[in-house]
């Protein structure tokens, strides 16, 4: 990549000494004007008080010298003052241009997809080096969307290679006559037909509510509500693992917030699956709720498996899979949390995560405005 420069563009240093000694020049330019025009009169009245004779020799030798002398004082006065600008303009240029060529060689290497990139640790000033924090802090953030487009692309090719393999396989079983299409194979080409279809959806829905397009049917709700009709829709699946599901909505007794009942439900279930596959069989999660005057916070929380302190920066990432849970149960598409972010958002409010380490269990809490 290659870099232009128009024809009329100046280095910084030759702008500052030229701003300099437009502004020197100017001042001498004054200086002059004024003295020329004001000084001999007055210097003449002077010299006539001091005792001098109107147009004697001496009278016009002395006014002669004084215009002489302040045209050279006022001139060497400038030269002296364009010396010292170009020495300040040198000074601050060699001081300058250093940690800027670090600032574009850095943007240069950017723009070449060489997103670690960083600039180092520069003396030059608050504000270069403001400037380079900030810059290191924008490549930063480049770098991590970059290793997670990355990453994104890895499980999203893993997420479409077992469907997509177990159906090439039976169509050349069909085709060879190796199989048949009975009701095992049938079932078989369903759920992965079923599986494509579920993770397509998803990343539609979460690039929908990630772009602002999510239309939302906003109606006033009790939180008790939510909160038990969610543990309604779930508990079969708890009950067969062996886990325990608890409802504590004594906080927000009769309290109501304004929310499309359906997505926060996709939310909540979203949650609770999520809570439900990080904990076994012996184990418990609470769903609850509690307010203050602005907001209420709805929280489910297990006794899992807990998330490191690198899960939980990724957890809302699509399709990140990090531990064992997630990696040998196959049953979600990875991005139920980044969906149920994305509706929080949407309903302006927030989603977090939380977790004391490894085995340690783990915390989702939902904030939402109450009307």
């Amino acid at each position: 990549m290659t870099t232009t420069h128009s024809p009329s563009s100046t280095g910084l240093a030759t702008r500052l000494l030229a701003g300099q000694a437009i502004v020197l020049v100017a001042g001498a330019l004054t200086v002059g004007l004024v003295a020329a025009v004001i000084g001999p009169p007055i210097f003449h009245q002077h010299l006539l008080e001091a005792g001098h004779q109107q147009n004697s020799p001496e009278l016009v030798h002395i006014e002669m010298a004084y215009r002489d002398s302040s045209l050279i004082s006022v001139g060497i006065g400038l030269l002296i003052s364009l010396l010292a600008a170009g020495a300040v303009t040198w000074f601050l240029t060699r001081r300058l241009r250093r940690p800027l060529e670090q600032v574009t060689h850095a943007a240069r290497e950017l723009t070449l997809g060489h997103y670690a990139t960083r600039v180092p640790a520069i003396a030059a000033g608050t504000e270069l080096e403001t400037l380079a924090a900030a810059f290191n802090t924008m490549a930063a953030r480049l770098d991590s969307v970059e290793d997670t487009r990355r990453r994104m692309l890895s499980d999203l090719a893993h997420e479409l290679r077992t469907p997509i393999a177990t159906i090439s396989a039976y169509h050349e079983g069909l085709h060879d006559g190796v199989t048949s299409l009975g009701p095992e194979s049938r079932a078989a080409l369903e759920e992965q037909t079923q599986r494509l279809a579920r993770l397509a959806d998803d990343i539609d829905e979460v690039s929908t509510a990630e772009e602002g397009r999510l239309a939302l049917d906003l109606r006033s709700h009790h939180v008790s509500h939510l909160l038990w009709a969610a543990h309604e829709g779930i508990r079969d699946r708890y009950a067969a693992k062996g886990v325990n599901l608890l409802v504590d909505d004594r906080p927000v007794a009769g309290l109501q917030v304004l929310v499309d009942r359906s997505r926060i439900g996709q939310v909540l279930t979203n949650l609770l699956n999520n809570a439900l596959r990080h904990t076994p069989a012996g184990g418990t999660v609470i769903i609850s709720a509690v307010s203050d005057r602005d907001h209420v916070s709805i929280t489910v929380s297990d006794n899992g498996d807990g998330m490191t302190p690198e899960q939980l920066e990724h957890a809302f990432e699509r399709f990140y899979r990090a531990d064992s849970a997630r990696t040998h149960d196959r049953t979600g598409s990875g991005i139920g949390l980044t969906i149920s972010r994305a509706i929080i958002n949407a309903h302006g409010g927030s989603l977090t995560a939380a977790s004391s380490g490894p085995d340690q269990g783990s915390t989702l809490t939902i904030n939402l405005p109450t009307p």
